[in-house]
């Protein structure tokens, strides 16, 4: 079968028998996903699409496919193969699709060092192909789907073999390929993100607002939204903009009247839904449950943005791991956060470790979750900034 033909399956009969197919084939599976981010709340698969040698490309509607079990038996026993692994990872997980293996041929091509990593240009680099990229920001919620899509969606996938070949290769040259691995796994392995304590606070321009009654109109906005986006499954920002609910609070309309008449409050549903949004408000108003200042997140440390003033001694070792890193980062050709991760390196300028040999670096380094690769490299070279 060529690669660009491919079979699109909406029912679990033929998920049955595409399984089939997938499992008899050859090598690596690719595996890619639609989603519909920016359209709706959820962040679910609208499109899964699986390629392998030997049995060809299927994209699977997930819409009414009750039981993908025999889809995830079929891809065992060799590597999957994705983009962005991190992208797709939860979506797959959501319907019971979890690798035992992964490579990560976008992580792969940040540690060669390539320039551009989107799947469209590492294509072109390392194939010589050429991906159009027309319908990666599409509404793949919408059904039925167009066929140019579908056309899109399958060739993606159908390359992803080839590119995993190709990046390995790379890689074995470079002799990074055990870097690789270990970051394939610890991707895979890599727990769900926690959810904030008080996620209205990373509305965007809400840092703006500082007066308690502010945040409490803020926050009850933000709820609303956040309900009525959930109820329909549409992206909160399509329905009432972060824009939208920062200048509502910052005019403090005095009725629903004058909340209407306001040209700032936009959306699609500002005006549909304008008695929600008022009732929001008058809870933000009345409410004796004032937000107070910004709690820090358990176990997290206080944001560097603020250290230069108030903790100058962390901020100045934080700038001198910035540099060793930066310099290492240019010698390995990858990006200095496929080195060591940042948040890392922030913690040991905010907590040296006890112990500032290359040793007691690389124990701390390893609790905070570096990969052994990571501590080989850098663990020695960090050390320095704590000696006196």
């Amino acid at each position: 079968m060529s690669p660009d033909s491919w079979t699109l399956v909406t029912d679990d009969a033929g998920l049955a028998q595409a399984s089939a197919l997938i499992a008899a084939g050859d090598g690596p599976f690719g595996v890619d996903t639609e989603r519909a981010s920016g359209f709706t709340y959820s962040n679910r698969a609208y499109l899964v699409q699986v390629f392998r040698r030997g049995s060809g490309t299927f994209l699977f509607d997930p819409v009414d496919i009750t039981d993908f079990s025999p889809l995830a038996a079929a891809l065992t026993g060799d590597e999957w193969v994705l983009h962005a692994a991190d992208q797709d990872l939860p979506s797959l997980a959501e319907i019971g699709l979890i690798p035992a293996r992964l490579f990560d041929t976008e992580l792969g091509s940040r540690l060669l060092g390539l320039d551009r990593v989107g799947l469209g240009s590492v294509t072109a680099e390392l194939l010589d192909v050429e991906l159009a990229k027309a319908h990666s920001a599409a509404d793949w919620s919408t059904r039925p789907l167009p066929e140019p899509w579908l056309e899109y969606a399958a060739l993606d996938v159908a390359l992803l073999p080839d590119l995993r070949d190709a990046v390995a290769a790379r890689l074995l040259e470079a002799g990074k390929l055990d870097f690789a691995e270990q970051e394939f796994e610890a991707v895979r392995v890599r727990p769900p993100k926690p959810k904030a304590l008080e996620p209205w606070r990373k509305l965007s321009g809400g840092n703006r607002m500082k007066a308690p009654r502010q945040l409490a109109m803020l926050r009850e906005l933000w709820i609303a939204r956040d309900e009525l986006a959930q109820e329909l499954d549409v992206a909160p920002g399509r329905l009432l903009p972060d824009s939208s609910i920062v200048a509502a609070v910052t005019a403090n309309p005095r009725s629903a009247g004058s909340l209407a008449s306001m040209k700032t409050f936009r959306g699609r549903a500002s005006r549909t839904e304008l008695d929600r949004w008022w009732r929001a408000i008058l809870r933000g108003k009345t409410t004796e449950d004032l937000p107070g200042p910004k709690k820090r997140e358990p176990g997290t440390i206080p944001s560097h943005r603020g250290w230069s003033q108030r903790h100058p001694e962390a901020a100045d070792r934080l700038a001198e791991l910035r540099a060793v890193v930066t310099a290492e980062a240019e010698r390995q050709h990858m990006p200095p956060e496929n080195l060591i991760a940042p948040a890392l390196v922030r913690e040991l300028a905010w907590q040296p470790p006890a112990d500032p040999s290359p040793e007691g670096v690389a124990n701390r380094l390893a609790d905070l979750g570096a990969r052994p690769w990571q501590l080989a490299l850098v663990a020695p070279i960090l050390s320095v900034v704590f000696v006196d």
